[in-house]
């Protein structure tokens, strides 16, 4: 493409460690596969999973490009034919100029080439731009997912969800009770109780002042609830099985506290709990997996059952990248950090 710079700015890291491993470089202008879309990047969003690939807890081929989500501008087009004449490629209506969103790692650059079915082109009817796209769609997505596949939550269930106040959280609380679910869930202060309920939760419970465990036996009635969600990891898992009901869901899915330790299977046998550890990769497979929870997601935001809560746009240098993270894991964040890349 003679019209392409050949060289790329992004957030890049050689090593695995602390937010200092993170810097900013010069790469390559992405080499395109026959199945390959490029995309001009202009926000990149800031997830939990990019922390464990910088820190070593996900093993990566170094060195990597920071980030797992963005959306832009189409550049370039596959040129398979046989992607070409896909009837999922087809149905998308992928063109040069369009807005869209990706779910790849290695965002965090201004151009990427990324696999034709991890790219979903916003429709240009839709109300949402590419900042609320980068903003959302991974979490949204995961959301989606869960809360139909994990758990399908259903009308007049109760579920639990740990951090209520971060990115997942407020889009989980809005969409559980879209489907008539009474929602409980924890944070660390007043003000982000606040935001949570203003999202629809029923009920914060601040896990800094008071018993969680308590809190669901005297909101339940000592029944418990139908499905937890939990992003956290170590420091939650063992009190989970004490918030479940006989025959409840445990959907656990971060590590932000650390990787859930070995444990005893017979732990699931004391109320018949049923345990998942699913990534919302593997719910988004195929392409006509990625169409569906792409549509749904564009489906939700657009009649404003979920709103994206943005928390913070950080600029794209190593430092901006760094307090990203740093704000992310250390808890100082709500909803959605985004990085802006490009125009």
């Amino acid at each position: 493409m003679s019209h392409s710079p050949t060289t790329v700015k992004a957030i890049t890291f050689s090593k695995t460690g602390g937010v200092d491993v993170i810097e900013k470089t010069e790469q390559a202008y992405p080499q395109q596969g026959a199945g390959d879309i490029i995309l001009k990047v202009e926000y990149a969003g800031v997830n939990f999973i990019d922390t464990y690939f910088r820190s070593g807890l996900y093993p990566v081929p170094l060195p990597a490009i920071v980030g797992s989500e963005a959306a832009g501008v189409i550049v370039a087009l596959p040129t398979d034919p046989a992607i070409l004449n896909h009837p999922e490629y087809k149905a998308r209506c992928y063109a040069v100029g369009a807005k869209a969103i990706a779910n790849a790692r290695g965002t965090d650059a201004e151009y990427v080439a990324i696999p034709w079915d991890k790219i979903f082109p916003i429709p240009p009817d839709s109300g949402i731009d590419t900042r609320t796209g980068a903003a959302g769609f991974l979490q949204a997505t995961t959301v989606l997912a869960f809360m139909n596949e994990s758990y399908e939550v259903k009308k007049g269930d109760t579920v639990f969800i740990h951090t209520i106040a971060g990115g997942f959280g407020l889009i989980a609380t809005q969409y559980a009770k879209s489907k008539g679910a009474t929602v409980i869930g924890t944070t660390s202060i007043e003000s982000k109780a606040e935001l949570a309920k203003s999202h629809g939760a029923d009920h914060v419970i601040l896990y800094t002042k008071e018993d969680t465990v308590q809190r669901v036996a005297e909101i339940t009635n000592g029944v418990g609830v139908d499905a937890v969600f939990d992003g956290v990891g170590k420091d939650t898992f063992d009190n989970n099985f004490k918030l479940l009901k006989r025959k409840g869901t445990l959907v656990t899915f971060g590590n932000a506290s650390g990787p859930v330790p070995p444990f005893s299977l017979f732990k699931l046998s004391e109320k018949n709990i049923k345990l998942l550890r699913p990534i919302v990769g593997n719910y988004m497979v195929t392409p006509e997996e990625g169409t569906h929870y792409s549509k749904l997601f564009f489906d939700v935001v657009d009649k404003g059952i979920v709103k994206i809560n943005i928390f913070h746009e950080y600029p794209f240098t190593a430092e901006g990248v760094q307090q990203a993270q740093t704000d992310l894991t250390r808890g100082k964040s709500t909803g959605k950090l985004i990085i802006k890349i490009g125009d």
